[in-house]
Order: C-alpha cells, then structure tokens, then sequence
C-alpha cells in the first residue's frame, strides 16, 4: 500500500472541502447570524489537517487497485467527518454523532435528516446542508479527478471505484478531461434550474438550495414541509422535471451535445427508466383518482413528483404518501429498489442492473423453450460479457442480503416492521424517507445514537456500491 499517495489524496480533498465551506461562511456573514464563527473555526481545523497530510511524501504517481479503494472510502470518510464540524460548533446539531449522521446524509445524497424544524436553522448552515448534496451528486472524487493532474497522480483507478453501475464508458481517454466534461454538464443543468426556479417566484437563495437538493438527487430543503410549502405548481414540475432529468445517465447528455441523438433514443437503459417511470405513475393516478384526489391534474402531478422523487431516490415530498391506497404506498416501496441510470447521481440498485436481471430471466425461459440455442444478453445492441451478468447478480443478492440484515439489526431498536424495513430501503438506497417513523413528516431523530450509526453505514454502503466496502473489510486486502 503507498500510503504516501493515499494521504497526499485525501489532504487535498480535506484542502478543496475547506475551500468549499467559505461560501457558506459568505452566506453566514452576508445574514449576521451566529453560525459565522463556527465556519471559521472548522475551516482552519480542515485547513491544518489538509495541509498536514498533503505534505507526506509519496514515492509513486501511479494509484493502483488498493490506494483507489483507499482513497474512496476514506475520502468519504473524512471529508463526513470534518463536513460535520460546522454542525457542532455552531450548536445547530450539538451531537457529533448526529452530525456525522446529517452529513454523511447530505453527501451521499440520501435527505435522511434528523433535525425537526429545519426553518429555525441559520442559512449559512442551511447552504452548507444542502451543498453538500452537489458535492456529492457524482462523488467528491470524480470532482477530484478535475485537479489530481495538478498533483501529479493519475486518476482511472478512481473513477473506476467510485463510478455507479456495472457499465462505465470513459467519455474521453484522458480522465481530466471526462471530470471536465460531466462538471461541465452538471454545472449547467444546475444553472439552468436554478433560473427557472427563480422565475417561479423562489427567491435565489431557496432557488440554489433546492437545486443543489435536486440535481445531486439529494432532498434537503428549506422549509419543514419540503416542496409541499411552495404552492406552485409550475415549481413542483420544474422540480419533477429535473429530478427525473438527474436520474439519467449523464453520459447521455454529452451525447446530445455531440449530436449522436440516435444512440440516445436507442440506449436500453433510458427507455427501460422511462417505461418504469411511466408505468408506475400511471399506475398511482387511476389508482387515487376519485378516491384519494378528485382532480385528475392533482392526481397526475402528485404522482409524477412523488414517483419522480423515489426512482430518482431524491426524496423531495409535496405530498404524504403515507395518506394514499395501499396499493400506491407499495409502489412507492419498490420504487426504492429501482433507483437512477447508471452514470447518474441517484442510488439504490440502478436500472442497468435490473435490465440485465430482465434479460437473463428471459434468456432463461427461452433455453427453456429451445435447449440448444445461444440467446446473449444485450445492451444497446452489443452483447455483454458473463462476467458483468455475474457481477450484476452478486450485487443484485448482495443488496438483498444487507437489506435484510440491516432491517433485522435496525428491528433491535423495538420499532415496527415497516419501519425497520423503509428505514434501511431509504438508507441503503440513498432515498431519505420512507414509512411510519422515517414517514414524509417524520425525521429520524427518535433513534439511537447506534442505529444512526448504522443508517450512516447503510447510506456509505449505498453509495459506494457495496463492493468497495466489503472488499475494504477483507483481511487479505491489507495483506502484502
């Protein structure tokens, strides 16, 4: 392990947080309120930190297998870590625990919070809560890889550890130049949101936060109510609108730029999200339309958000879903096992993923059928190797199988099974809420400083596509 070049990673992305967190400290002085100090102080422990560690000699600018892992896990790690501290020292969340928790929350892009009235908050510490969903919308090390160069370390072994989904195209040989590219896509969807959200009568401030919330498919908002506070429809479907847009393969967009248009409509996945999408707001709408809701429009829009905002695992609300038949509240719940396109910043299982486990059943029946015929799995036309069926099977029942220790773990805690069983569905798949105690109305803030503990490990695990975890926990990992 060249624990060198680890260290001297993970300081300048300590060094690039502390740099980060001086806007939320503008916003803090621009206010007067109280939180100013305590941007102060945390920047300067990062600062110190980052520089202590950014000066350890590495005697290589090649990362390998091992420093990547490393570097991914602890990165996160730290980056939670320190990102808690403005939380403590301004008293806004006094509990380090449950500021590890609302950190590790906002930059994994979960929304999971635990803080009951978020309106009293400071908006400094609103600004940094929110930020670090577009922080962490494509994973802080994909950002990175913008200024690795500059250090002299060469970053694809990263970007293959941190990238989500089981088909990963470099947009571009050089890796800069691909961080460059969907930063640049990122930064732009960003920008055009936040215009239109402020000419639907949000003000700029609630305008950038809610897009940070958006397109990091993150959810923290600004008032208690989420998006049901704004009485807009125009906002709750700019809102829609761009929390589906995020859940694409953001790859596709570059596409679009480029004009290859055909290679976009084709893509296997993209029709797949829609088609779920679809189906499943259809599905909520005549299923609450005259019992539920008596206007068909109402029906629609709250079905469009609601589903946009679970298979996008953003978790934004305008409604308690928890109010409707039970047959839309379990499409709700299985929509948290679907998730974002690969490529995109959502989470969860990832629809990539789903389709190929679509296609092997098919494949299935038909060696059923006809015994001696080659029936291959295809994506986008092209046919997929056995070893990324494998490895989207081992993930798929990997999955399953923390989903179901999680919720038997989280049960300890004395609570239902619904909600054991949603709160470890919207951790594990960075969704945020769920049901019954971890409800669209409710925080979780009722449980214990372990379980919270675990939630902030289900949501590391969610983000970091399981592997990257369990391989780190391997004692053969830190052998010679």
């Amino acid at each position: 392990m060249n624990y060198g070049i680890v260290s001297k990673v993970l300081g300048n992305l300590l060094l690039f947080e502390a740099g980060i967190l001086v806007f939320p400290l503008l916003i803090s002085l621009y206010t007067k309120e109280s939180d100013t100090l305590a941007f102060v102080y945390s920047i300067a422990i990062i600062l110190f930190v980052g520089l202590m560690m950014s000066k350890v000699p590495r005697p290589s600018k090649k990362i390998k297998a091992k420093e990547a892992l490393s570097i991914v896990a602890g990165g996160w790690l730290l980056v939670s870590f320190f990102g808690s501290l403005p939380f403590v020292l301004s008293g806004s969340i006094p509990s380090m625990v449950d500021a590890f928790f609302e950190t590790v929350s906002g930059l994994t892009t979960t929304g999971a919070t635990l803080i009951n009235d978020i309106e009293a908050l400071p908006k400094g510490i609103l600004f940094w809560r929110s930020l670090t969903h577009w922080l962490g919308g494509m994973g802080i090390l994909v950002l990175t890889l913008a200024i690795l160069p500059a250090i002299g370390v060469g970053g694809f072994q990263i970007f293959k550890a941190e990238s989500p989904g089981p088909v990963s195209d470099k947009l571009v040989p050089r890796m800069k130049d691909t961080a460059v590219i969907l930063y640049t896509v990122y930064l732009g969807i960003t920008v055009l949101q936040i215009i239109l959200l402020y000419i639907g009568g949000m003000s700029l401030y609630e305008s950038v936060i809610h897009t940070f919330g958006t397109v990091g498919t993150g959810g923290f908002s600004t008032r208690n109510d989420s998006i049901g506070a704004f009485g807009s429809n125009y906002i709750h479907f700019v809102i829609a609108i761009f929390m589906i847009a995020s859940g694409v393969n953001f790859s596709l967009y570059y596409d679009l730029y480029k004009g290859r248009w055909k290679d976009v409509v084709k893509n296997s996945e993209l029709k797949f999200y829609f088609s779920i999408i679809a189906g499943a707001v259809f599905l909520i709408t005549i299923n609450l339309y005259g019992n539920v809701y008596t206007s068909l429009f109402e029906t629609f829009r709250n079905a469009l958000f609601q589903v946009g905002a679970i298979i996008t695992t953003t978790g934004y609300t305008t409604v308690d879903y928890e109010q409707w038949n039970v047959f839309s509240q379990l499409i709700i719940f299985l929509l948290m096992f679907v998730g974002g396109c690969a490529g995109s910043t959502g989470g969860s299982i990832k629809n990539i993923r789903l389709l190929v486990l679509v296609k092997m059943i098919k494949r299935e029946i038909s060696k059923i059928l006809h015994p001696r015929a080659y029936v291959p799995i295809k994506l986008n036309g092209k046919s997929i190797s056995q070893d990324v069926v494998s490895s989207v099977t081992g993930f798929f029942f990997l999955y399953i199988l923390i989903f179901i220790v999680g919720t038997l773990l989280i049960s300890l805690e004395g609570i239902g099974m619904v909600s054991a069983a949603s709160s470890i569905a919207a951790t594990l798949g960075n969704i945020g809420p769920g049901f019954e105690m971890v409800g669209p109305t409710q925080t979780y803030s009722d449980f214990s400083a372990w379980s919270k503990m675990l939630f902030s490990l289900m949501m590391l695990f969610g983000r970091l596509e399981l592997f990257t975890i369990f391989i780190l926990l391997m004692p053969s990992f830190w052998k010679k």
